[in-house]
């Protein structure tokens, strides 16, 4: 394989949750070696959550932890300990990239801030991330995506008219921000290599997740529209909808965007007599009749299975999809062709599939070759092989606290 696009770059990972650990696993899986700057005293909340193996909690058992960090290596640090500076100095000498993702003002705390840290290694690109940046007043704002949600528009525009905002899933935001920080890191780094200088890249999470209402913001700042919510319909095509095929709780997603599609769908349908009533013709009488058609397209996709109606409806240039599980996708013949999901062997989950990049770098695609760390799982290969600690000087280190162990750990995760 040829060389990866981010080999040979060097990341201290200290982010948290979700938005900063999937940074870091794109340019681990595109060949940066990344280091995961954790403590068993204070756990990344991604560890605590589920799923879980067997459905038993652990540290090391979470599939959401695990989807996030494919590549990385683990190191266990307690960073409020006085001893601990010398390791981050190390650290930082030794990095390229410092990703963070804490509430403003907690890395400046630790000394770990962007001057601080650019101090010790002018050259390092740092980048923090968190809910809505680390300037202004409401810098302080704490929460994860679900908050960000609310706070940019996402959740008042989503549910049904007759029915109250709905908590968007999931942590939409998160799933969002990454790649605008990706986008800049690698802008950075090309700026570094010919500048020889550094760079802070700071982050809002919340101006992130605005990117994808910004048409309804300027809709709303030319037009007066304000965006409601209207369940699964759309302003401006109809029907557009999720309708009920064979099988248990199997539907499938129909968008008719213009006359042709209708009259391609109507087609499809054998063209019952009620597609010629004057009050389905034209997009205008459509969308006033919008129930009654929602309901009559419903009792013809009632006899087919999803993915029936799928195939008839592409094949005739209307746009349908399945409304896939989660057992679908992995079945998905196109994702399977596609290696979106990976197998890797956990030391504590076990065999286990991952999810690859949604791109691909037609020269340097990903390599997936290791699963995501157990907490801690490679401090004496970092301590000692990367960082220069003897053995005498790791053993002090867990035996005053700086290194944590599983005993620091809390009761119950």
């Amino acid at each position: 394989m040829a060389k990866q696009i981010f080999e040979g770059i060097k990341v201290i990972d200290f982010t948290w949750a979700a938005t900063g650990p999937q940074v870091s696993r794109e340019l681990a899986e595109h060949g940066a070696t990344v280091i995961r700057v954790e403590s068993h005293k204070r756990l990344c909340p991604l560890r605590t959550y589920p799923p879980f193996r067997d459905g038993i909690p652990g540290v090391d058992r979470s599939a959401f932890f695990t989807k996030n960090n494919t590549n990385k290596y683990s190191i266990s640090l307690d960073l409020t300990h006085p001893k601990s500076r010398e390791v981050t100095r190390r650290l930082i000498q030794w990095t390229d990239i410092i990703g963070e993702s804490m509430t403003p003002g907690s890395m400046a705390r630790l000394g770990l801030d962007y001057e601080s840290c650019s101090k010790i290694n002018p050259k390092i690109v740092y980048f923090s991330t968190c809910q809505q940046g680390q300037y202004g007043p409401h810098r302080d704002f704490g929460g994860y995506g679900y908050h960000v949600n609310a706070v940019a528009g996402l959740s008042a525009c989503t549910g049904w008219a007759d029915g109250e905002p709905t908590m968007v899933f999931p942590a939409y935001s998160d799933f969002i921000a990454p790649w605008y920080v990706l986008i800049a890191l690698a802008g950075a780094l090309l700026r570094r290599r010919e500048t020889g200088e550094g760079m802070y890249i700071e982050q809002s999470q919340f101006e992130a997740g605005l990117t994808f209402v910004a048409p309804h913001i300027l809709d709303f700042v030319v037009n007066g529209h304000k965006l409601t919510r209207n369940g699964n319909r759309d302003r401006y095509m109809c029907p557009h909808g999720i309708y009920p095929c064979i099988g248990q709780d199997r539907w499938v997603a129909i968008t008719v965007a213009d006359d042709y599609q209708w009259h391609q769908l109507c087609e499809m349908m054998g063209n019952p007599p009620w597609t010629f009533e004057q009050r389905f013709d034209g997009i205008l009488n459509r969308k006033q009749n919008e129930e009654d058609l929602d309901q009559k397209i419903g009792e013809w996709t009632r006899d087919f299975t999803a993915e029936q109606v799928m195939t008839m409806l592409q094949e005739a240039g209307v746009p349908a999809g399945v409304v896939e599980t989660a057992e679908d996708l992995f079945n998905d013949p196109q994702l399977k062709f596609r290696q979106q999901f990976r197998k890797l062997d956990h030391p504590v989950i076990g065999p286990h599939t991952c999810q690859a990049p949604a791109y691909t770098l037609s020269e340097t695609p990903c390599e997936i070759a290791r699963p995501a760390p157990c907490l801690g799982e490679h401090n004496e290969y970092i301590y000692r092989d990367i960082l220069g600690f003897s053995d005498d000087e790791i053993a002090d280190f867990i035996v005053e606290g700086v290194i944590t162990t599983e005993a620091d750990a809390p009761t119950k995760v």
